[in-house]
């Protein structure tokens, strides 16, 4: 099959020393277009044909070597739509033909308490699609049939693929934010995740307050056009107090802001894998007492999946995509790197 893979690590050394430093230029032509086996279905496992595959800043950090793939080369991508052509032995849950969704969750043990109570992203033996397993950077993937997800027809294969990340994951900050119907919700960062959950914040009635970095023009606009009641900096304060906050940036200082402004009780969920500085010290007094909390968001199970969809269908979110062929898969990533991508960046993976 065709495939861009990623050999090595591109690692970006400056004159100061400092490695993989996610603000520094992207190398040019990171992956390399190759032909590898086909991928075999094993036990409970589907085989699919990958239609589409969206352009995740994960991959960014897989490239520079944030993330470390266990070995190389390695088939990047984890918002996958396809169709199933072949399942391996005991999969049973879907037909040839199918089409499918594949997240970032590729499989887990089933076994474990966490798998046992629906927490399939803290297991121990999670394997993460285009990091532990072949992705959608290429014609065919394999995964667990428990970890493959109907798509409502609602959607087209380009419009489905980034809900498979930035939509599945902003569901599942929501969810752990504490949120409930006609809540008082902040947003930190208005990227990809947030323009999504702040369409399922709104159709359950919640009043929005959406902190940005200043000067972000087209980010504060795109929020007051999907709804939100309040537009300001971050640093801010809104005009009341958040029953819960969702920190969507990559820095500290809006876990801070966000607990600030947070009533009694009120949570702050970190939906970010790392941060490239510090949270600024926090003093218990002002920032925690009160029974304030702080919760990290650690990758998506399948609740998430199987709940965000139908509810994704239902509002009718329909992100807007910006395609590329598989060929160009480069090019993107530098238009990802550089902030210039106009909506989600898809691939369109040749037949």
């Amino acid at each position: 099959m065709k495939a861009m893979v990623l050999k090595e690590i591109c690692e970006i050394e400056t004159g100061s020393g400092e490695r993989k430093r996610p603000d520094l230029p992207l190398k040019r032509n990171p992956l390399d277009l190759a032909d590898i086996p086909v991928p075999e279905p094993g036990a409970n496992q589907l085989l699919v044909s990958v239609d589409r595959c969206g352009i995740c800043h994960t991959e960014l950090d897989e490239i520079e070597g944030r993330l470390v793939p266990p070995e190389f080369p390695v088939v990047l991508g984890h918002e996958i739509i396809g169709r199933i052509v072949a399942m391996g032995p005991g999969a049973n849950k879907f037909q040839i033909g199918d089409r499918v969704g594949i997240a970032w969750i590729n499989s887990s043990c089933g076994q474990c308490p966490f798998c046992k109570r629906g927490d399939e992203n803290l297991c121990d033996r999670f394997r993460a699609t285009g990091l532990d397993a072949p992705g959608g950077y290429g014609q065919y993937t394999v995964v667990s049939q428990d970890f493959a997800y109907p798509i409502p027809t609602v959607f087209s294969d380009s419009q489905a693929a980034p809900l498979m990340c930035a939509g599945i994951i902003g569901y599942r900050a929501l969810r752990l934010s504490g949120l409930t119907p006609g809540g008082v919700l902040g947003l930190f960062g208005f990227g990809a995740s947030a323009h999504i959950a702040i369409q399922v914040a709104r159709y359950w009635n919640c009043t929005v307050f959406v902190f940005t970095r200043e000067g972000q023009t087209a980010h504060q606009e795109l929020a007051k056009k999907l709804g939100a009641a309040w537009v300001g900096a971050t640093g801010e304060a809104p005009p009341e107090k958040l029953d819960c906050a969702i920190d969507f940036t990559p820095v500290g200082e809006p876990v801070r802001e966000a607990l600030r402004v947070l009533k009694k009780g009120g949570r702050v969920t970190i939906n970010a894998i790392r941060k490239i500085s510090p949270i600024p010290e926090l003093d218990y007094a002002q920032y925690l007492w009160h029974e304030r909390e702080i919760k990290s968001v650690a990758n998506v199970a399948r609740r998430d999946a199987l709940e965000f969809l139908p509810l994704a269908a239902e509002i009718g979110i329909l992100p807007e995509v910006q395609e590329f062929e598989l060929e160009h898969a480069n090019q993107a990533l530098v238009i990802l790197k550089e902030g210039k991508m106009h909506g989600a960046g898809v691939l369109k993976i040749p037949r």
